[in-house]
């Protein structure tokens, strides 16, 4: 069984991120920011950037959109640093949880044992 994107061309991907291997130190995007869309699909617009911006209507983590297009997530990266320089998306990380007490973690972990 192959996994999504090995077997893509290299060529394509090349193509795709005008030669840039990664999305550098300073990019906002990890697996899990959640990428929003600002704009809808335009016409001459790269296939994937207008993929993004459909996926992403809702928010979407970066691993997700990855899975959906089919791509490796640094290439996929790099095409959301271009679209947030652009103003095309917006990204966001998930909230950390409310529950950091360890007494109250302590007790959800006694309630799961006890299932």
């Amino acid at each position: 069984m192959s996994r999504p994107g090995r077997d893509d061309s290299p060529d394509r991907l090349y193509t795709l991120t005008g030669g840039r291997t990664g999305a550098g130190p300073d990019s906002p995007f990890d697996l899990v920011t959640l990428v929003v869309a600002e704009s809808a699909p335009g016409p001459g617009m790269q296939s994937e950037h207008a993929a993004i911006l459909r996926l992403a209507g809702s928010p979407t983590a970066v691993v997700e959109i990855a899975a959906e297009l089919r791509l490796p997530v640094g290439i996929t990266k790099v095409l959301l640093c271009d679209m947030l320089a652009a103003g095309r998306v917006s990204a966001r990380h998930p909230r950390r949880s409310a529950v950091l007490d360890p007494d109250i973690l302590e007790q959800v972990l006694v309630g799961l044992r006890n299932l």
